[in-house]
């Protein structure tokens, strides 16, 4: 049985007020004791002789003398409890449409249900209100509000973006990064981008010691083919890989399904992504949001319940899902070329990206662990899909030596789920426990605090702040 001092209470309690636990515990020690811990450089699981937890950092992870204990809050774990790194989603949509009146900014909900699930880390992959999404960084930075590390990417590069410049100058490009760099973004995110404004970015962007990732294309009409942005120096790459299986006459993704995995053309451009050290976001389940559902859809917490009433009314109205015929073979392609990719020597270079802004039904939070059990059922082993969830997504944004395992020294993110990962990748579903910077979170307390409140007016929306 898992035993939580007194500080999950100050936990529940701060989340009943719907912030973020007081500053009272960042001096205090917690020992870890019992169960078992996930390597991901290794693979496997080993006892954990013990976690000594201070100033939101892993200062022992080992064999922990008795004496740690004096004056610190010490949690047990049962046997079948594993403890595991906290988790990476590097497309993480922090965006909801649940009208049908285009995408917002979540800021309440879907930061707190990250955390519940054992998300620590987030990289939102474009954010269509960056000024909200950096106001929720500072105010979870600061311990005002609950939330994973957020790591912001400000606008889109692209035409994605409202208002974006087709016609803007290398130098209207390098100005844009280094104001959104100087204002503390983690990277950017290129979606509709021109090939020739690629550049500009990738190099101001590596100038601030930050990564760049893409949605591309197949470099149709100036558009960017994979091939192109590795060779300029892409950090990441998402969806699909691109290269000479893509005509650049033609869109990408009816292309990319008919992909030949033992082509030549398919085997260069894995070459490429590995030579360069390219990331790959494989977001495997994305196209199944636009489809019929798949093994692995199921709930096994309603996410429905965390929307407003008036939400789920909408939703229970909806026709019931039909089958897109792209989509539903884009879903089969992605599952296939992902284990080719892994088969080819990618796998650590996959990353776990959930691209999930939420019609409401689902939610990303959630959706991470779909795409872990996705990577599963694509052919790969829980272990690889756990490293791409933990320590591949912490080395594609560069904080690898902070980040992504259990070990002294770095940050203290882990969580903690009941059940051996590796014999059935969906007891990552039972999340018992979640630590961020050190500090402890009861998931079910998280959920509980925001059941029925996604879909409310926010001050934001109203045209205020």
């Amino acid at each position: 049985m898992m035993r939580i001092t007194v500080c999950a209470l100050l936990v529940a309690l701060a989340i009943g007020l719907g912030r973020a636990p007081a500053a009272a515990q960042a001096g205090e020690t917690v020992v870890l004791r019992g169960g078992w811990i996930f390597d991901p450089e290794a693979g496997t699981v080993s006892r954990n002789g013990g976690i000594v937890v201070r100033n939101g950092r892993f200062m022992r992870v080992g064999e922990v003398p008795t004496a740690y204990e004096t004056g610190a809050r010490v949690v047990t774990f049962a046997d079948d409890d594993y403890l595991l790194p906290g988790l990476f989603d590097l497309h993480a949509h922090y965006n909801v449409n649940l009208d049908g009146s285009g995408r917002r900014d979540d800021t309440v909900v879907n930061p707190v249900v990250f955390l519940a699930n054992g998300v620590t880390s987030t990289f939102p992959g474009g954010e269509y209100d960056p000024e909200r999404m950096l106001e929720l960084r500072q105010n979870i930075d600061r311990g005002l509000r609950i939330g994973p590390r957020l790591h912001n990417t400000g606008p889109y590069f692209g035409t994605a973006r409202e208002g974006w410049n087709r016609n803007a100058t290398a130098d209207d490009i390098r100005r844009d990064v280094d104001e959104w760099a100087e204002r503390g973004v983690a990277g950017f995110k290129a979606k509709g981008l021109a090939l020739q404004h690629l550049a500009p970015l990738i190099e101001r962007a590596h100038a601030h010691g930050l990564t760049v990732t893409g949605h591309l294309d197949s470099g149709r009409g100036g558009s960017i083919n994979a091939k192109d942005a590795i060779l300029l120096g892409i950090d990441r790459v998402e969806h699909i890989m691109g290269g000479d299986a893509l005509s650049r006459d033609s869109a990408a993704y009816p292309m990319w399904i008919k992909v030949d995995t033992a082509s030549r053309e398919f085997r260069d451009i894995v070459k490429l992504f590995i030579d360069h050290g390219v990331f790959f976001d494989a977001t495997i389940t994305a196209p199944v949001y636009f489809t019929e559902l798949k093994e692995g859809f199921d709930y096994w917490y309603d996410e429905r319940t965390l929307f407003t009433p008036e939400v789920q009314a909408r939703v229970r109205a909806r026709p019931a899902r039909e089958l897109n015929p792209l989509m539903d073979q884009l879903y089969w392609t992605m599952r296939r070329t992902t284990k080719a990719f892994y088969d080819a020597g990618g796998g650590h270079l996959i990353t776990l990206g959930t691209d999930l802004p939420s019609s409401g039904d689902f939610l990303p939070g959630f959706a991470a662990h779909r795409e872990l059990h996705t990577m599963v059922l694509a052919g790969l082993p829980p272990a690889a899909a756990l490293r791409a969830g933990t320590i591949n997504g912490a080395r594609a944004l560069g904080v690898g030596d902070r980040l992504g395992s259990i070990e002294t020294g770095k940050w203290a993110d882990l969580f903690v789920v009941r059940g051996n990962p590796l014999d059935d990748i969906r007891n990552t579903h039972n999340v018992r426990m979640v630590m961020k910077a050190g500090v402890l979170y009861d998931p079910q307390e998280l959920l509980a605090s925001v059941v029925g409140k996604l879909g409310q007016p926010t001050a934001s929306d109203r045209g205020g702040r």
